[in-house]
């Protein structure tokens, strides 16, 4: 596979290139594959559906030819995944995919574990260590940090905002020691973001450490996210017929969006086949991209706090594979984008446990709220011409392609869950009046001694720091 890049078409990459540097320094692009190869269709029409392991052998092996062996991609596999994600109906038109089975309870370890696996693969033979430098909003940090902790050749500096996450994701990234450390800085996930990518087009650093991402600007990750979109929606098209007498339904996947890395995953898992008919964008208050939509006009701007802490992006970096990929026609087509703000996402999780019984965190809540109002009358509202305030919480006013099959009840939802309730327990008590159980490996990182180094929102001491303790 020939990957280029978003800023210039005329660049070629192997699949190592584009992993080991994270994004090209040469232009600060993203990474891309030139092509998004078809999976079989006998393969995708399998009923019952392949397994989550094969699926994602066999997704992954056209990107991968050539440079990893079938023996050691089935090797990467195995190790990366010993969990699943499961299914879970709410009601016979809504699905939730529960992607916090992994060790640190976010959609994060799916592709942080394989990526560290690849990442390891490729430096396997360097006889320097490969410096992974990663900003996290919440649980992408603790999902590098556990994938690649003790992993031979790698080393890792995670950067999160001070004060702006949850106590326990600060609990998951704040306690690594040996090759995983985190920074916490004054500012914000944006900042942080900043610092990083700077980095990364720093040639002086470049030319002393060898430096790579695990944000979801890394293909790595983004690739292997698209496992569990072909993954669900395989298994809600060979059951929905038995949930709601629907024939051939809509498959729509509503995807709680920060940076904007998972939704892209699920273009990848649409354009190599999978039934999905398009995809909802369910953000916070940092709604760059549900802006963009709705005007044509894409302003990134500095991110808000909120309780959906991991989607506090106001800069979303994979904007730029989105629009590599389609043309804002095109997107409008695909996508409907939501917004909710805090009042909106209490108010979401106390009514998705009060409707279905399901406790939903923040961010699962926002997709919850988008996917309940579509399917009750506001998609409904925007064919009949009611097209609202985007500047309030609702639906952005575009139609996509699959409007009609939404009013018509001919579409089904899965709902994507990206972190385990636990992990935002005063919110979800405060809308529940219950707090949700701690799962046992959150609740013994609790007990750990904090290790984060204190960092000013500053290039130059960031630089300083990195070239001071960094091994090259």
């Amino acid at each position: 596979m020939v990957y280029t890049d978003t800023r210039d078409k005329s660049v070629k990459a192997d699949f190592r290139t584009a992993v080991i540097n994270g994004m090209n320094k040469e232009t600060g692009g993203l990474y891309i594959p030139v092509s998004f190869p078809k999976l079989d269709t006998d393969f995708i029409n399998k009923n019952p559906e392949p397994g989550f392991r094969d699926i994602a052998f066999r997704m992954a092996k056209p990107y991968v030819e050539g440079e990893i062996p079938d023996g050691d991609l089935l090797s990467i596999i195995g190790d990366a995944y010993p969990f699943s994600a499961p299914v879970v109906p709410l009601d016979p038109t809504s699905y939730v995919l529960e992607l916090f089975h992994g060790p640190t309870c976010a959609f994060k370890d799916f592709g942080a574990r394989f990526m560290a696996r690849v990442m390891s693969y490729f430096n396997r033979n360097e006889n320097s260590p490969l410096h992974i430098l990663v900003a996290t909003s919440g649980d992408t940090g603790s999902a590098v940090g556990s994938a690649f902790h003790n992993v031979p050749g790698l080393d890792v500096t995670i950067l999160y905002p001070e004060g702006k996450i949850s106590k326990i994701q600060e609990k998951q990234l704040s306690t690594f020691d040996g090759n995983v450390r985190a920074l916490k800085v004054k500012g914000t996930f944006d900042d942080c973001q900043k610092l990083v990518k700077t980095a990364f087009t720093d040639e002086e650093l470049r030319a002393r450490l060898r430096l790579s991402s695990a944000n979801s600007i890394n293909i790595s990750r983004l690739l292997p996210q698209s496992f569990y979109y072909m993954y669900s929606s395989l298994v809600v098209r060979n059951r929905a017929w038995g949930d709601s007498k629907i024939e051939e339904p809509a498959i729509i996947a509503v995807v709680p969006s920060g940076n904007f890395g998972n939704l892209t995953s699920g273009l990848i898992a649409r354009e190599m086949g999978a039934p999905i008919a398009g995809f909802v964008a369910a953000t916070n208050s940092n709604r760059t991209i549900p802006d963009w939509i709705a005007t044509g006009d894409y302003n990134a701007r500095p991110s808000v706090a909120t309780l959906a802490n991991a989607m506090d992006v106001g800069a979303p970096s994979n904007y730029e594979r989105i629009a590599a990929m389609y043309s804002l026609d095109d997107v409008r087509r695909l996508f409907a984008a939501y917004w909710l703000d805090d009042e909106g996402i209490i108010s979401s999780i106390k009514h998705c446990y009060e409707k279905t019984g399901y406790t939903i965190d923040p961010h699962g809540s926002v997709g919850w709220k988008a996917w309940y109002d579509i399917k009750t009358g506001a998609m409904e509202k925007l064919a009949n011409g009611e097209k609202g305030d985007i500047t309030k919480p609702g639906l952005t006013p575009n139609l996509p392609c699959w409007a009609d099959k939404a009013v018509k009840k001919q579409a089904v939802g899965i709902i994507l869950e990206t972190a385990h309730p636990a992990k935002f327990g005063d919110t979800v008590k405060k809308a529940t009046g219950s707090a949700p159980v701690i799962p046992g490996r959150l609740e013994q990182v609790m007990k750990l001694e904090d290790k984060a180094v204190p960092m000013e929102n500053d290039y130059a001491a960031f630089k300083e720091w990195l070239l001071a303790n960094l091994q090259a």
